[in-house]
């Protein structure tokens, strides 16, 4: 059996098969001496997991306490769950963690989902106790009914293998012991242990679907379809995880070879996405029959790995909540396969895509790299030489750049900065150390004629949006330098050149 791998059983556990069960999946995870926390709400799963985790900490050697987090939600209702759990830690002997927020504004503010806007909460809660050491795990008493509620609230929204996937046993200091247990078997161990609970009402809302599944869907096919369907829905759950660990390892695997960092966020090769298997295409003459099949068939296989790195690359940048749905995808991959250059496509969770000729790039926070785009990075300074050296800082670019007048040897080959240093006596004044403009040109060393400077950083392969700003000199109105290009031919440092000017990039 795997680590983490919850037991499922056929047949009711008597309090003692429930504590074993327990047992044998806490084994597999928690040292001797490590701290456990159960997530305790005041409903009958979370007391009972708190119960049987007490029945079993001296064989685990594991350090008990209790967590519980308000989300004020209910009102007095919810301050009397914090209380009742307060009491229950008291009577136990045990030290509790309490949390508390307010959900509902917190869901307004982001206009996200009460539900989801309370599971972050509560997770961020749990994930800071660990941060701060005060704990090694949370224990959350998730059941065998709630993870066959979840696959099928998952289906009927539209999944993958991913949501197939449902509850994970465990997930980073977050591990669930009662995915093998049946709810009605943790009410029947807590009346065995004369244990009081209590009931949250809004579990009883038919407007909501989790409560109409629980209520009314899984009763129905258990009673006219199939008895053992919460069973077999966590075998199907725990199936479609293993199935994902295998792909999601192939998926890392490609984006290892595939993606390079950017700043704020992740580039990749369109040929690398749209065929990331690296199959060689067929000839014309190998289209039809058995080679045409094969070929739709490697072209399904490739669409799937494609997809899941695009998943993959979203799911790593989000700066906020967001699903990432199966339009998405394809948006993002028709991006790839016919989108212009510098065109861009907003995704959610706060990612931008954009083309930028051969390459996407997925950038974190998109819409603010969109908004932060929509005024153009302007500056311009004049520039004094006569002390021999000035340096000039822009807050547009976060950079600074230092200009140095120079003795120029006027022998070739005495200096490495040949070919990227400007005459100081062939210059006019003013000089203008500026952000480039649209119809600038320039006479770069080496070219036979002047070009727009467009044209050249277009061969530079410099994107639209880093061109931005793009830091150019100008001599007399004349464009003398550009950043990252020849500075211009007729200003150019030769063998008649006896004072020169050097022209350094730093970051602040």
């Amino acid at each position: 059996m795997t680590r983490g791998k919850p037991i499922i059983a056929e047949s009711p556990h008597g309090k003692d098969v429930l504590a074993k069960q327990v047992l044998h999946f806490l084994q597999k995870m928690v040292k001797a001496g490590q701290r456990v926390s159960v997530a305790v709400s005041g409903g009958a799963d979370s007391v009972a997991l708190l119960l049987l985790l007490l029945e079993i900490r001296e064989k685990l050697g594991i350090v008990l306490s209790v967590v519980h987090f308000n989300h004020q939600l209910r009102g007095k209702a919810s301050d009397a769950d914090e209380k009742f759990v307060a009491a229950l830690a008291k009577k136990l002997g045990l030290a509790n963690h309490v949390g508390r927020g307010d959900v509902a504004r917190m869901a307004k503010r982001e206009k996200a989902n009460v539900e989801d806007a309370a599971r972050r909460a509560r997770y961020a809660f749990f994930e800071r106790l660990v941060t701060e050491g005060h704990v090694n795990y949370v224990a959350v008493a998730h059941s065998a009914d709630d993870q066959a509620e979840t696959v099928l609230a998952h289906i009927l929204r539209g999944t993958g293998l991913a949501g197939l996937g449902g509850i994970h046993p465990e997930a980073g200091h977050v591990i669930r012991p009662l995915l093998g247990a049946r709810r009605e078997e943790l009410r029947a161990y807590l009346k065995s242990r004369k244990q009081t609970w209590r009931e949250d009402t809004t579990n009883l809302d038919m407007t909501r679907t989790r409560a109409r599944i629980r209520k009314k869907l899984l009763p129905l096919l258990e009673k006219q379809f199939q008895p053992g369907v919460v069973n077999h829905l966590a075998t199907l759950a725990e199936l479609a995880r293993e199935d994902e660990t295998f792909f999601e390892a192939i998926v890392e695997e490609r984006m290892a070879e595939f993606t390079q960092k950017s700043a704020g966020g992740i580039r990749i090769g369109i040929g690398d996405l749209l065929d990331p298997w690296k199959t060689e295409k067929p000839s014309r003459e190998k289209t039809g029959g058995t080679q045409g099949r094969e070929k739709r068939e490697k072209n399904q296989q490739t669409l799937a790995l494609s997809k899941r790195i695009v998943r993959r690359i979203v799911g790593g940048l989000k700066t906020r909540p967001g699903e990432i749905g199966a339009a998405h995808v394809d948006s993002a991959l028709e991006l790839a396969l016919r989108g212009q250059n510098g065109k861009t496509l907003q995704l959610p969770g706060g990612v931008e895509v954009r083309r930028e000729r051969d390459e996407l790039e997925f950038l974190a926070g998109g819409s603010k790299n969109k908004k932060s785009h929509t005024a153009p990075r302007e500056f311009a300074h004049a520039i004094d030489l006569s002390s021999g050296q000035t340096c000039v800082k822009i807050p547009e670019l976060g950079c600074v750049f230092r200009l140095r007048v120079i003795d120029w040897p006027q022998q070739r080959g005495e200096t490495s900065e040949r070919g990227a240093v400007l005459d100081r006596d062939r210059l006019r004044s003013p000089l203008v150390l500026r952000s480039w403009r649209p119809g600038d040109t320039l006479h770069a060393l080496g070219r036979q004629h002047a070009h727009k400077l467009k044209r050249l950083l277009n061969e530079k392969r410099v994107s639209r949006w880093e061109r931005d700003g793009w830091p150019v000199l100008t001599s007399g109105g004349v464009l003398v330098w550009a950043r990252g290009l020849p500075v211009a031919s007729e200003f150019a440092a030769d063998e008649s050149t006896r004072a020169g000017i050097v022209i350094a990039e730093e970051s602040f």
